[in-house]
């Protein structure tokens, strides 16, 4: 497999991907040849697997069917909770878009198992889990389907999504959990469109999220967003910290091309200073890349995490 990195922080340091030169042209055959065999071979490391030893959070679902932001939608979500929480001590907060795919345990993330690791290692803080589907309609007739309501929602550049959640998501949440009011203690992660619906809720609302993580992000015309790398340029730095993660063999139709956007996006949030980090590989428009390196992207989005005091929050 290749992968390269690109990264950046607001202090303006920054490494580059090292290129190795190769005199042989038999010796570059040889190694576009092994490229072209491993790619997307993606294999999930030891983070992502049950330890011996390490306390198991607890995942429950739930329902929603009151939304006022999207009215006549129902969605299926789900809250996770580590093992070491405490009632009494607030606790970070992370947001999954498409989150029946982030929170099964045999999937290509397997989020609560990665969350049990690197929390009792204490890689990143107590924090619950919420992990949400998409909105559907429920169908009108017996028998017809359910007709989902994913692209508007995930799509659309508005604030509306943000609103969905900080007005209704979150304080459920907060209802049954005490949650730190800060927008360092608060990230938000996704897949395709759910990588940009991540994105977007943070640009529109920095004071609430200031972490985000975009797999395979769909920063393409589908409902304008080819428009973000323009923006990150124009636009005063944000205080948000941002992880993408995409790959050469991602999609490429008439919404535009994602390898592309992806490096567009990275160029733009250089370009600004933004603390960024950009993982580059072969992969497809999938979740393989992304969720063998997920416990690398946490462990750089929550580093140097510090609770807030008890006066602060």
């Amino acid at each position: 497999m290749t992968t390269l990195r690109f990264d950046s922080s607001p202090s303006g340091r920054r490494r580059r991907p090292c290129v190795v030169p190769h005199a042989a042209a038999a010796v570059l055959l040889l190694i576009a040849a092994a490229s072209a065999h491993g790619a997307d071979d993606y294999r999930l490391g030891p983070d992502s697997q049950r330890q011996p030893g390490v306390p198991q959070g607890k995942v429950t679902p739930h329902r929603w069917k009151n939304s006022k932001v999207f009215e006549g939608t129902e969605r299926n979500y789900w809250i996770y909770v580590p093992a070491q929480f405490k009632p009494t001590e607030p606790a970070a907060l992370m947001v999954f878009q498409d989150g029946g795919g982030y929170v099964s345990e045999e999937g290509q993330f397997r989020v609560p198992i990665v969350f049990d690791n690197l929390i009792h290692l204490g890689q990143m803080p107590v924090t619950i889990g919420l992990f949400i589907n998409p909105g559907e309609f429920p169908p009108s007739e017996p028998g017809a389907k359910p007709r989902s309501n994913r692209s508007f929602e995930y799509d659309t550049l508005s604030d509306q999504y943000a609103r969905f959640l900080l007005e209704e998501m979150v304080p459920e949440v907060h209802r049954q959990y005490p949650l730190v009011d800060d927008p360092s203690a608060r990230a938000i992660c996704g897949i395709s469109s759910g990588g940009i619906c991540a994105f977007t809720v943070a640009w529109q609302r920095p004071e609430a999220f200031s972490k985000v993580l975009s797999h395979v992000g769909s920063f393409t015309n589908i409902r304008g967003g080819h428009v973000y790398p323009a923006l990150i340029r124009k636009t005063e730095r944000k205080p948000i910290r941002i992880f993408l993660q995409d790959g050469a063999n991602d999609l490429d139709n008439e919404h535009g091309n994602w390898p592309l956007a992806n490096q567009q996006m990275a160029a733009a949030l250089k370009f600004a200073r933004y603390d960024y980090q950009f993982i580059y590989g072969d992969g497809g428009h999938n979740g393989k890349h992304g969720g063998a390196i997920l416990p690398d992207s946490l462990r750089w989005l929550w580093r140097d995490y510090k609770p807030p005091t008890e006066a602060e929050n």
